[in-house]
């Protein structure tokens, strides 16, 4: 019992971001660092390679020289030795982090093996927030700690906490 306990509190924590007024490339600028900062891998998978292919070149404008973001697209020889990848595949870069935009999904053990797993959706779009919602059920049913932020009000908050089980 010990060990799986050990085993759960290592489970990282799925990160829900309503987005109403940034775009996913805003708050990965954001979070990213942040992320490589603490030394983890981050895959961002999408479902449509013209979105990711999008997000890649708005992650290269992002910050200006001040805050490169060194990221490669899917596909590539390189795959297993970016600091971020974004694809639709597996994260084939040790990834520690999953952002997962444009109604993507992880499979369960995908999510166990994630230090952080953040849901970015667009929450003016009513299809995505009912996703996000189901995405959520999903993930806490399945013990995974979960928190919900939105910047309703301008700014992040944090709106709703489930701990791991």
């Amino acid at each position: 019992a010990d060990e799986r306990t050990r085993k759960v509190k290592a489970m990282g924590t799925v990160m829900f971001y309503q987005l109403l007024h940034s775009t996913p490339a805003d708050t990965l600028a954001v979070n990213l660092p942040r992320a490589l900062g603490q030394g983890w891998r981050v895959m961002i998978r999408g479902t449509d390679p013209a979105a990711l292919d999008r997000l890649d070149g708005q992650l290269w404008l992002t910050g200006g020289e001040e805050s490169f973001l060194p990221h490669g697209r899917e596909g590539g020889p390189q795959d297993a030795d970016q600091p971020v990848l974004l694809g639709q595949g597996k994260p084939v870069n040790a990834a520690k982090v999953m952002a997962l935009v444009d109604g993507a999904g992880a499979e369960d053990a995908e999510v166990a093996a994630m230090e952080r797993v953040w849901v970015l959706f667009d929450g003016n779009d009513p299809d995505r927030l009912q996703a996000a919602r189901a995405q959520w059920k999903a993930m806490t049913a399945a013990g995974h700690a979960a928190q919900y932020w939105s910047e309703e009000s301008g700014r992040w908050e944090k709106k709703a906490e489930s701990p791991a089980r």
